[in-house]
């Protein structure tokens, strides 16, 4: 009687130890801009990340191994390892709106809760033509980067990063469309929520809707290059047309949140093109800025020089640099 007492309060701790730990996780995840706890770390398995809040910034600090289940690599499409990073990201508490929107090119465009950074685009070029404007979308069907089941694969310095909603993650954080969810920050400083928002984007109280994104393939025959027509396989091949979904240029809106009451400015991650935005929508913190050439294959791409923007009939530019070649 007395081990079999004992083999319970064992279970019944485990247990309860186990729900404290992702309550935990949960916590932080929601928790305000303005009320962050001043350290946050964040152990599980071997994902190692701390969130920081000092002198008007908010620090994001991590190892960049995933705290969720990753594909097997090296896998077909990419032949890289996941390793560990030392990633040291710096964004403004309190990010301002800009005059003009940013070009992510060659920039990473933000950082998830678990440290893993978002970067949408890639570095594959049409007949390996490096500079070329035909740059190939990683989700585009078209092209084998061996992305796995949360959007995401490896480069060739073993950095594992997202191009796209990333399900481990929310799973992680509770699901998604059940309440607005945030899952990152961005470069500028503002949040990245998952597809889901608010009906009225005033009113906190009002049903939650999937936002979609108001980039649409464009119509009729390339003009060049791979020839064809637009059928999405290339970043070029996509134009923004205002009012064509929920989203602007930076594939955001200005409204309320959970964590922003009174309303801020925020990204969302959507299922269709762009994915993840190609454009911030404010200034974005040096430390999410690509540092030289780096491995794969590499040129100024779709977007031209970072910070350069494009114009409304020019479609997105491409993102930060990829560095697994398909195989």
């Amino acid at each position: 009687m007395n081990s079999v007492n004992a083999w319970l309060i064992a279970l019944k701790t485990t247990a309860l130890l186990g729900i404290l730990w992702s309550l935990i996780y949960i916590t932080d995840a929601a928790s305000p801009a303005d009320s962050s706890p001043d350290r946050t770390t964040l152990r599980l398995g071997t994902n190692r990340v701390a969130i920081t809040v000092s002198g008007g910034e908010r620090i994001i600090q991590g190892n960049g191994l995933p705290d969720h289940v990753a594909g097997q690599f090296p896998r077909p499409g990419n032949p890289n390892t996941i390793s560990a990073q030392n990633y040291n990201f710096r964004m403004p508490l309190k990010p301002q709106v800009a005059a003009q929107p940013t070009s992510a090119a060659r920039w990473t465009f933000g950082v998830a809760l678990n440290g893993i950074p978002f970067e949408p685009g890639t570095a594959e070029f049409w007949n390996n033509e490096r500079g070329s404007a035909w740059v190939y979308e990683a989700k585009s069907g078209f092209i084998n980067l061996g992305l796995d089941q949360n959007d995401a694969h490896v480069q060739p310095t073993g950095a594992y990063h997202y191009h796209g909603l990333p399900a481990g993650l929310i799973a992680r954080l509770g699901g998604d469309g059940k309440k607005m969810l945030r899952v990152g920050w961005a470069a500028d400083g503002f949040p990245i929520y998952t597809s889901f928002g608010y009906s009225d984007p005033r009113d906190t109280n009002s049903p939650l809707k999937k936002m979609h994104s108001s980039y649409r393939l464009k119509q009729g025959a390339r003009p060049g290059g791979p020839g064809g027509n637009y059928d999405g396989r290339f970043t070029a091949d996509y134009e923004f047309v205002k009012g064509a979904g929920d989203l602007d240029d930076c594939n955001g809106r200005f409204g309320v949140t959970p964590e922003f009451p009174q309303g801020v400015y925020h990204y969302y991650l959507t299922g269709e093109f762009p994915y993840i935005s190609r454009l911030f929508r404010g200034t974005p913190d040096s430390s999410f800025q690509k540092r030289g050439p780096g491995p794969g294959p590499r040129g100024p791409g779709f977007g031209g020089p970072p910070g350069r923007v494009r114009g409304p009939n020019q479609g997105p530019p491409t993102g930060p640099p990829e560095g697994a070649r398909p195989q």
